[in-house]
């Protein structure tokens, strides 16, 4: 089902009145340092790697630095402002991650249960290999495995002879979340069950299993049991339509012409990742919208151990359990999309119940600190959470497959500005 939120001036004031901006200095950040995170900004701008930039930082649960550059889009000279609406794409798993969890400790379900037990559909899938062939998937595919992506699913994203299934199954034209589970019930499985970590479908299907344990649309669960509780007015799967003119429209690089081009999105009703008018299937994976503000309001819940003035969404000890390594050791360092925790070369990385991790900053070569979890969005969008220095980090721009460096530019940016460390 469907929901719109319509809150008052004075809403919007309170959700910014939650996380009060602070002279850097206070919390032992350099005034000076810090502006490196706008020069790198404007360099990026000037350089057109993108039409506008938000960031957004926190330290000790205040706002230390926020600022937007740059313009709506490269066809829309309006100045960004600070509560622009982005398209978070995969950074809505780390929510549908949290909303799980808010189940599981409801006593709802076990890591170890089989997902056929909520998605009878998916009971007996098969495994193909790279010659097509076929063969049963023989260990039952766990609740963990599917909130740490070593399910055995895909995305599509290659040329795989599995990922050419999942386009042709055309899964996010799915008229909802029964009609997506039908899809994905055709479709074999890129490897077995806890084989090897691999960027997928897991968190949809995570969100499918939230709609039927909580007998909730997915939409109508987050809006009831995370957005509403921190706060978050500007966060929703469909734009309301007093919003619009505050979403964004999406870029992408054009590597011949070396410039940005304007992503020319459909509005035909069954689409997923492109209608945010007329949603029909709210995808778990990648669906939500979101701005700067209303998702650093929830990583200060989380960065808070989950609670924020007063509202709690998570207890300390299931945060702790899932931003720890999840990942067997006997895991295969290869296979997958996205960001993967075991790409060889980025050795370092661990992956949680729905967070990327660092196990070793040294290992990754950049700077850090070992505990850090995060995602990213397929829009360009990126958030770190730093529990060591107790740093919250999101910055937004809208640039499908950004080949920029973003993440390791902005920690530079950000981690050389401190004056006291906690390590």
């Amino acid at each position: 089902m469907k929901i719109y939120a319509s809150f008052c001036l004075l809403s919007t004031m309170l959700s910014f009145a939650q996380l009060s901006k602070i002279d850097p200095e206070q919390e032992g950040v350099s005034n000076e340092r810090i502006k490196r995170i706008s020069e790198l900004s404007k360099t990026y701008l000037n350089e057109e790697k993108v039409a506008g930039i938000v960031t957004m930082v926190s330290r000790n649960g205040k706002i230390i630095y926020s600022k937007a550059f740059g313009k709506k889009g490269i066809d829309d000279s309006r100045k960004l402002e600070i509560d622009d609406l982005f398209r978070i794409y995969s950074m809505t798993k780390p929510i549908v991650a949290v909303a799980a969890i808010q189940l599981y400790e409801k006593g709802k379900f076990h890591l170890n249960d089989p997902i056929s037990k909520f998605l009878p559909e998916l009971k007996d899938l098969s495994v193909m290999d790279e010659n097509g062939n076929l063969t049963k998937n023989n260990s039952p595919i766990t609740m963990q495995q599917l909130l740490t992506h070593t399910a055995g699913f895909s995305y599509g994203f290659s040329n795989s002879k599995v990922d050419k299934e999942y386009n042709k199954a055309e899964l996010w034209k799915s008229k909802d979340s029964n009609d997506f589970i039908k899809r994905v019930s055709t479709l074999p499985l890129h490897y077995k069950s806890g084989e090897r970590w691999h960027y997928s479908i897991a968190v949809d299907l995570t969100g499918i299993i939230i709609e039927r344990i909580s007998g909730l649309g997915l939409d109508e669960y987050l809006q009831e049991h995370i957005f509403k509780p921190l706060g978050m007015i500007d966060t929703f799967f469909e734009v309301p339509r007093n919003k619009m003119n505050r979403f964004l429209p999406n870029h992408y690089y054009d590597y011949k012409e070396r410039s940005l081009k304007v992503v020319q999105e459909t509005k035909e009703k069954f689409n997923a990742m492109s209608n945010y008018e007329d949603v029909a299937f709210f995808s778990g994976g990648g669906g939500l919208v979101s701005t700067a503000m209303d998702y650093m309001i929830f990583m200060e819940a989380l960065q808070n151990s989950g609670s924020l003035n007063g509202n709690r969404i998570i207890s300390p000890k299931a945060l702790k359990y899932m931003t720890k390594d999840h990942l067997s050791a006997s895991i295969e360092k290869k296979g997958g999309s996205g960001e993967n925790p075991l790409d060889e070369k980025n050795d370092g990385s661990g992956f949680g119940l729905g967070f990327g991790l660092v196990t070793n900053s040294v290992n990754k070569s950049v700077i850090g600190s070992d505990g850090t979890y995060s995602w990213g969005g397929a829009a360009g969008t990126v958030f770190w959470i730093d529990p060591l220095e107790n740093i919250s980090v999101v910055s937004m721009i809208q640039l499908m497959s950004s080949p920029w460096s973003l993440r390791e530019d902005l920690k530079v940016a950000i981690y050389q500005a401190l004056d006291q460390v906690n390590e």
